[in-house]
């Protein structure tokens, strides 16, 4: 009617200013509600003291629900300062294991492998295949292509097994002589589990049951010019073969492509080589001329596959001393490995996209 004033509507219950927590419990007893027609304000209906209490319970029972959901919600900031607290906790109380090569598993997974991990999964987006063929348990040669001017290939091939393997195994690398004689490189590397690449210390972790990985090109695959790319190297005088057939142990072929891109050699100045002890100083698109620019690997997309394993337990103790056994097997690894490296290059759809 003209002249009334209507009455002001004030919501006795307002979102404004209530916590996330409030509104869904308040939602909960809407929704209880609504399964609980009888509870509505129908003229001449009234809800008996049971129904009253069963919606009671049940309201109850989703603010329980609603308050283990809070309560399990991790606080992302809060793991990260406990488990920094818990790593600084036991480096100072030395309650951490070192093994006989100096591998420090603490120390590897919670400083060097999330480091490697950025490169791994976000630069250069490793595909990783053919991880069943590496054993839950127990020893395995792993024989890799070598290539890239520097050794991103066996860190990434670290990662891959830590990572995609069930069991997440270490993979243990033989790396050469040079690699050992640098400062705090070195030490880094015997930290990480690595060691020298001689029959000797290859044969003591196949001993172990250790997943071991050599590169057989050394220098020669990892400082070849940029248009022998994923054209393999002599593969040494099969010691590494050698070293499988005295441990028994099966050779897992292992086909890296990307890291060949990565720092695409141009050339060689021989005189600094010599001059700072190097096996060559690589000249690239970007280094040296561009300083500091020029150490940054390229964004190449890599894929790294395992092959099937090739077994060793069929021979006797003497084939490891046999030159034709340890031959014929360093030539079906290594035709092995570039047969597969020309199979996932033909697969490629673009270098540094995908």
């Amino acid at each position: 009617m003209a002249g009334e004033s209507k009455a002001k509507v004030i919501p006795l219950h307002s979102n404004s200013g209530r916590s996330a927590a409030a509104q869904r419990r308040a939602a909960q007893r809407a929704d209880s509600v609504r399964r609980h027609p009888s509870l509505l304000t129908d003229p001449g209906t009234r809800a008996s003291a049971e129904q009253i209490a069963a919606v009671v319970r049940e309201i109850d029972q989703h603010r329980g629900a609603g308050a283990g959901d809070e309560q399990d919600t991790p606080n992302e900031l809060c793991k990260a300062i406990t488990a920094i607290a818990d790593f600084a906790v036991k480096r100072m109380t030395g309650d951490y294991t070192v093994d006989e090569f100096g591998f420090d598993p603490h120390l590897t997974n919670a400083v060097v492998m999330p480091m490697l991990r950025v490169l791994f999964t976000s630069w250069f987006r490793v595909e990783v295949s053919g991880i069943e063929n590496l054993p839950r348990e127990g020893a395995a040669l792993i024989v890799a292509n070598h290539a890239g001017v520097l050794p991103f290939d066996g860190l990434m091939a670290s990662v891959a097994v830590h990572d995609h393997h069930p069991l997440h195994r270490d993979l243990r690398l033989l790396a050469a002589d040079l690699v050992f004689d640098l400062p705090v490189v070195g030490q880094a590397a015997r930290k990480a589990g690595h060691t020298v690449a001689c029959t000797s210390d290859a044969h003591r972790l196949l001993a172990a049951g250790e997943l071991t990985a050599v590169f057989p090109e050394g220098f020669k695959g990892l400082g070849k010019p940029f248009k022998d790319r994923y054209k393999l190297q002599r593969f040494g005088r099969g010691g590494f073969v050698s070293a499988a057939l005295r441990a028994q142990v099966p050779i897992v072929p292992c086909s890296i492509v990307g890291s060949e891109e990565i720092y695409p050699k141009i050339g060689d100045i021989k005189l600094l080589a010599r001059l700072f002890g190097l096996p060559y100083f690589p000249v690239t698109p970007l280094f040296p001329l561009a300083g500091p620019l020029g150490v940054v690997p390229l964004p190449s997309k890599w894929h790294i596959q395992f092959g099937e394993p090739i077994p060793t337990a069929d021979y006797d103790e003497s084939a490891a001393e046999d030159p034709m056994v340890t031959f014929e097997l360093t030539d079906h690894v290594r035709e092995t490995i570039q047969h597969t490296l020309y199979q996932l290059l033909a697969a490629r759809r673009n270098t540094f996209l995908g």
